[in-house]
C-alpha cells in the first residue's frame, strides 16, 4: 500500500453562490485532498494546524476516512484559518469577503515519523516556506511531489515559490496562473517555461473546461464532466489533486501513461466535489459512484477514427 503526505489548510469556510448560502462550514485544501484519496488503496496523512474552536466531529470524520491526524496541530485558546467568498453568476469567478490567517499564521509543519517515507508527497496551496519545510523534513526522497499554488504566493512570495518550484516533479495550477508564473500567453509556451524551472510534468486545470497534462512535448486533455447542476465550485482544485495525488499513491506508477489516468481519476472526482456545498458531496461518496462516472468519463472522449 502505497503513502501520501498532504500538506494543506484545515479550515471553516462560509459560501455564497448563486444557488444558496452557507455559514461556517468545514472547508480547506488538506481536507478536500484527504477526503478525494480516501477514495484509493492508500496510507494519508494530514499535516496542518486548526484552534481549539474546530469541532470533534470533523476530526471523527477524517479519522473515519483512515486518515492520519497525528500531525494535525490544535492550538489551544486558538481560532482556526476561516475564508468567506462569493461565487458570480458564472461560478467561474469569485470575490473574496473575508480571510482570517488565526492560528495558521505561525504554523510550523511537522511531517509525522512513519511519513517521511511517503512515496507521494501533495503540497496544497500553502506559503511556500512552509512547503519547503515539508520537503526538507523528508528522511527519502518521495517518488513524487506534487505542488499546488496560487497567483497570491505568485505575488507576494515568487522567489520562495521559485526555489520549492524546483524540487518538486509536478506543479498543478489554473491557467492564469500559468500565464502570470511565466509571462506567456499560450499554455503550451507556459508549459514549456515551467518544465525549465524543474518540474518533469505540469498540470494546467481549466476548471469546467477540463485540465491539460504536459510532459517534454507530450500533452494529454481531459474533458471536465458536463454537469446538470453545479452548487459549490470551492473545493472542485483540491479534491482534482486528491484524486490525482491518491491514484498514484496507490499504483505507485509515476509514468506519463499512469500521469494521464491520474488526471482523468482527478477530474471525475472534481465533479462530485462541485455538487453540494463544502465537503458534503465527499463525505459519503460511494465506490460505485465514482467507477460508474469514470465508465461516463471514457464514454464521453473515446471514438473510432480511421486515419491514413
Amino acid at each position: 500500500m502505497g503513502k501520501l503526505l498532504i500538506v494543506g489548510t484545515v479550515a471553516f469556510d462560509a459560501i455564497e453562490t448563486p444557488f444558496g448560502k452557507t455559514d461556517k462550514i468545514l472547508g480547506g485544501a488538506a481536507t478536500f485532498i484527504g477526503l478525494a484519496a480516501s477514495q484509493f488503496d492508500v496510507e494519508s496523512a494530514i499535516v496542518s494546524v486548526v484552534g481549539e474552536d474546530f469541532p470533534e466531529e470533523y476530526i471523527n470524520l477524517l479519522k473515519n476516512k483512515n486518515i492520519d491526524l497525528s500531525s494535525l496541530e490544535i492550538v489551544k485558546g486558538g481560532k482556526t484559518f476561516f475564508w468567506e467568498g462569493k461565487y458570480h453568476n458564472d461560478l467561474n469567478s469569485r470575490d473574496t469577503i473575508t480571510t482570517e490567517l488565526n492560528v495558521l499564521a505561525d504554523f510550523n509543519p511537522v511531517v509525522p515519523e512513519n511519513f517521511k517515507d511517503a512515496n507521494v508527497v501533495m503540497l496544497g496551496n500553502l506559503h511556500p516556506s512552509v512547503q519547503m519545510s515539508v520537503i526538507k523534513q523528508m528522511e527519502k526522497k518521495p517518488d513524487l511531489i506534487v505542488l499546488d499554488t496560487m497567483n497570491f504566493w505568485m505575488d507576494n512570495a515568487l522567489e520562495e515559490l521559485k526555489e520549492v518550484i524546483k524540487e518538486i516533479d509536478v506543479i498543478t495550477i489554473n491557467d492564469e496562473e500559468a500565464r502570470q508564473l511565466t509571462n506567456e500567453y499560450s499554455l503550451v509556451k507556459a508549459a514549456a517555461a515551467i518544465h525549465k524551472m524543474g518540474p518533469k510534468y505540469v498540470v494546467i486545470k481549466k476548471g469546467e473546461h477540463g485540465a491539460l497534462l504536459f510532459h517534454n512535448n507530450e500533452i494529454f486533455f481531459a474533458p471536465a464532466l458536463p454537469l446538470e447542476e453545479v452548487f459549490d465550485p470551492t473545493g472542485a482544485g483540491d479534491t482534482f489533486a486528491g484524486g490525482f495525488s491518491g491514484y498514484l499513491a496507490s499504483t505507485n506508477n509515476i509514468s506519463f501513461s499512469n500521469l494521464k489516468n491520474a488526471v482523468i481519476h482527478g477530474s471525475n472526482l472534481a465533479s462530485f466535489s462541485v455538487e453540494k456545498f463544502g465537503t458534503a458531496r465527499m463525505e459519503d461518496l460511494k465506490r460505485e459512484e465514482v467507477n460508474k462516472r469514470l465508465h461516463q468519463f471514457k464514454t464521453l472522449t473515446q471514438f473510432d477514427i480511421k486515419l491514413t
